[in-house]
């Protein structure tokens, strides 16, 4: 947990990188919905946001209050709202989620993966052991639903229909690393960084990553590329 101490310099560190990461692949107008984490609501993502929005995205936050697991009527509030922007942009939806958010993330694709372009999430904790985390007790008391169900966990290492990447640290202080990784298929990969899992959403080694991902043509996903100088800072997926 004291790993955590690091996300005020990754703040930082992304304000001193701003000239680096306007640099990055620009956006071209598509809508993104932001899922934010475990007790954390719409004001944790402006930052991220605000940075999509820089880049030429159209981010939305999730507008369900504080996330503390699948409440009632969460899920179908999620719903409803990619079906809005849908219906508004007339075009696909990127859902990028940090942390638990990742999990709603997720699932919406695999609910609705004709309005979904792609997955990308953050620290999420969709595979292996929920007690590897920090906050799986923290789950459980507010959202009332058991971290160790089998069936739940199998759902959830499943990935979604729809191009999927897990942006995550081997020094996350709340989540294990191994429950952040999906197995490597056609449509799903994993980015390694080094970050704080509160830092992950200004980080800027996650930014560009995240950037990249979001760039990429629709129906025309490919794999992160690690050529050139990129090689200096994203190392090869080895579990």
């Amino acid at each position: 947990m004291a790993l955590e101490a690091r996300a005020p310099v990754e703040l930082w560190a992304s304000v001193i990188s701003l000239p680096f990461l306007r640099q990055v692949p620009k956006g071209d107008g598509q809508p993104v919905l932001v899922f934010p984490g475990l007790l954390a609501g719409d004001s944790t993502t402006l930052l991220l946001r605000a940075f999509l929005k820089q880049l030429g995205y159209v981010p939305f936050g999730w507008k369900q209050g504080i996330n503390i697991g699948p409440r009632h009527g969460v899920l179908a509030g999620c719903k409803e709202r990619i079906e809005e922007i849908h219906s508004e942009y007339g075009r696909k939806i990127s859902l990028v989620g940090w942390s638990l958010g990742g999990l709603y993330a997720r699932e919406m694709a695999k609910l609705m993966p004709g309005m979904v372009r792609q997955v990308i999430t953050l620290g999420s904790p969709f595979a292996g052991n929920p007690q590897a985390t920090h906050a799986w007790r923290i789950f459980e008391y507010f959202s009332g639903h058991s971290a160790r169900d089998p069936n739940l966990l199998e759902r959830l290492r499943t990935a979604p229909p729809v191009p999927t990447t897990s942006i995550y640290s081997k020094t996350d202080g709340v989540v294990a690393w191994q429950c952040s990784v999906q197995a490597p298929a056609k449509q799903s990969e994993n980015i390694e960084v080094s970050a704080s899992h509160l830092g992950l959403g200004m980080n800027p080694l996650a930014l560009f990553a995240l950037a990249d991902r979001l760039a990429q043509q629709q129906d025309a996903w490919k794999p992160f590329s690690r050529a050139g100088l990129r090689g200096m800072f994203y190392s090869e997926p080895g579990f």
